[in-house]
């Protein structure tokens, strides 16, 4: 393969870029990095992936008109559905976008799709987070539960505020239980494109009252450089044989380092093999969950299984 085959642009200078950079150069592919504002640097990769703070939708109409392939790890639920409504332009223009590639959206959509072929059928998604990464996620994480909320319902979007819902939430250990609220994530769109025949999916997120009483005010003190330990969990329930069945699957990691993971591994999949223009989501039929899972797993990643469920 050519220099220019084998090359990766990444748009970020914070914790998620400098993870997806580590992967990418361990599989021996080379990277370039720009800011937003000087995108000509990466004229000779055919796929980047957009790793900064949202808003990416301004840059992902940049890079569509030079037929990149292009990642998105933003988790922000506006700029995520702006991205999302590019769907027709991007298969016009022969561009694949893959949104939400992060942690949560992201690494839950592909256990979603993991456990999914342990049923007959599936009608519900309950997703929950616990963490943040650098400065920009602890910021996000802080917006969102001042927003409000989307659920979707049998058949119908629901809207609800942000930081109501309250559930108690077990993640894999050292986490444990969580309490955990609804909050302005793009996670109920992106998982109910990649399996609409879903019925009902939530998605919370762990919060101390704290959290919630001062979600509508500036940050009381800078974010930490990089958050502690993080997790996702991820339910799934539909049935099996005529029966009932729930399947609860987690990850326990530091949120960048989910986020860069899954950013990088989807990168060196397209990379290799493009998929069809458009706009994908983690775990949809059209996207390699197969593979990018496991390149993940490959990466030291590890699933837990909540036994008796």
């Amino acid at each position: 393969m050519t220099g220019q085959r084998r090359s990766v642009g990444v748009v970020g200078s914070g914790l998620v870029a400098s993870r997806v950079t580590m992967h990418l150069a361990a599989a021996g592919v080379a990277t370039r990095t720009a800011r937003p504002d000087a995108l000509h640097l990466l004229d000779e990769c055919p796929v980047v992936v957009l790793a900064g703070p949202s808003p990416h939708a301004a840059l992902v109409d940049v890079l569509a008109r030079e037929n990149r392939t292009i990642v998105s790890a933003g988790d922000d639920l506006e700029d995520v559905m702006t991205l999302v409504d590019r769907d027709r332009l991007l298969v016009d223009r022969g561009t694949t976008l893959v949104a939400g590639a992060a942690a949560s959206p992201g690494m839950t959509g592909l256990l979603v799709r993991w456990a999914r072929d342990r049923f007959d059928d599936i009608d519900e998604v309950h997703v929950a987070a616990h963490g943040t990464g650098g400065p920009a996620c602890a910021r996000q994480h802080h917006r969102a539960l001042a927003g409000m909320s989307v659920g979707w319902h049998d058949g119908s979007w629901l809207q609800r505020p942000a930081g109501s819902g309250r559930e108690l939430c077990w993640f894999p250990d050292p986490i444990g239980p969580r309490d955990c609220y609804r909050h302005a994530s793009p996670e109920p769109v992106l998982v109910q494109r990649a399996f609409p025949e879903l019925r009902r999916i939530t998605a919370r997120v762990s919060a101390t009252r704290r959290d919630r009483l001062t979600a509508r005010l500036p940050m009381m003190s800078p974010p930490h450089p990089e958050g502690g330990l993080g997790a996702l969990r991820v339910e799934v329930r539909g049935t099996r044989d005529g029966a009932r069945v729930v399947e609860v699957l987690g990850v326990v990691e530091r949120a960048a380092t989910i986020a860069g993971t899954v950013a990088a591994q989807t990168a060196l999949v397209l990379l290799d093999a493009p998929a069809n223009p458009g706009v994908l989501a983690c775990g949809e039929d059209a996207f390699p969950s197969t593979e990018v899972t496991s390149r993940i797993l490959a990466t030291g990643t590890v699933l837990h299984e909540f036994v008796g469920t």
